[in-house]
């Protein structure tokens, strides 16, 4: 029987000795924050953008709440901070996907990003690019990294309270901008609303 892996904050906090401790958040959690970032910057700065993620994970591991217990929010919320450092890149990908997609004849239409993506749809990437900054990363961090609201409160140090009024305030204006067909909401696993 194998043993279970301790829990994060015992890693971290270990690490803060032990150095190479650290290499068991990296294994546990790269392949997620690699599939987030891919998801919303697109595969080609994906690598670079995880990689950094967990450079500044390690060298700012002293500073970790051994309380929250997981590491998780804290590496989306790291990860989000330096994706909003290429927010024009993000927001040509929306832009490029809505032009692609209205170029499309209808019948050869596929509604998956380049790359093969289904999470992101002409008419969705439009919505998103529309949306403010704030509400983008807590719809996304709920519906692409299928964090919880008091996860996302973790990952962005903001309230609990203002996840909740983001994330509705977020779903009304996708909604609104989305066609009729689009009923699936992020509780039934898509971003729509």
């Amino acid at each position: 029987m194998t043993a279970e892996p301790p829990p994060d904050a015992e890693t971290i906090v270990g690490s803060w000795r032990r150095p190479e401790d650290f290499a068991a958040i990296f294994d546990r959690y790269y392949a997620e924050i690699h599939r987030y970032v891919d998801r919303r910057l697109g595969p080609d700065i994906a690598d670079d953008i995880a990689a950094e993620t967990f450079l500044v994970a390690f060298r700012s591991r002293v500073r970790f709440q051994p309380e929250s217990g997981s590491a998780r929010p804290w590496l989306y919320g790291i990860a989000t901070k330096l994706v909003s450092r290429h927010r024009r890149s993000e927001m040509r990908k929306y832009k490029a996907i809505t032009r692609l997609q209205a170029r499309a004849p209808a019948e050869k239409r596929d509604d998956r990003a380049p790359g093969g993506d289904h999470a992101v749809d002409g008419p969705l990437s439009e919505a998103l690019a529309a949306l403010g900054h704030g509400d983008r990363d807590v719809l996304l961090l709920v519906a692409l990294g299928d964090l919880s609201y008091t996860e996302v409160a973790q990952a962005l140090g903001i309230a609990y309270g203002t996840v909740c009024s983001r994330l509705n305030r977020a779903r009304r204006q996708v909604k609104a901008a989305l066609p009729d067909t689009a009923t699936t909401s992020p509780d039934e696993g898509g971003i729509h609303a």
